[in-house]
């Protein structure tokens, strides 16, 4: 009975682990490209700062990547930048690898 308590601590911590990371590398991910984003608003460091925190904020709304998607869409079209929903698609998949290399880096 001890080895079948040991196997589900080790695959509830696996668990618990998995998550973490995963919630990682998707908060790193979205400050990354809250920076990408900023950068294409011409926003000053303090600024863009400020704003890769309020990216990642945003996606606290609802499951899913839409609200980050909508945000970071809305805030770029007020900007003047061209952009499509797609290119930010792209950004966020490009920065999600980013996030997790360099997560995995740091392990």
């Amino acid at each position: 009975m001890t080895d079948f308590q040991d196997r589900e601590r080790a695959a509830e911590s696996k668990f618990a682990h998995d998550e973490e990371m995963h919630f990682r590398i998707h908060a790193r991910r979205n400050r990354l490209v809250g920076t990408w984003a900023a950068e294409r608003m011409g926003l000053s460091a303090v600024e863009a700062e400020a704003y890769a925190k309020s990216v990642v904020q945003a996606d606290f709304e609802e499951s899913g990547d839409e609200d980050v998607i909508r945000k970071l869409l809305g805030d770029l079209t007020s900007a003047g930048v061209e952009v499509s929903e797609t290119d930010i698609r792209e950004a966020l998949e490009a920065k999600a690898v980013e996030a997790k290399r360099a997560l995995m880096g740091e392990g």
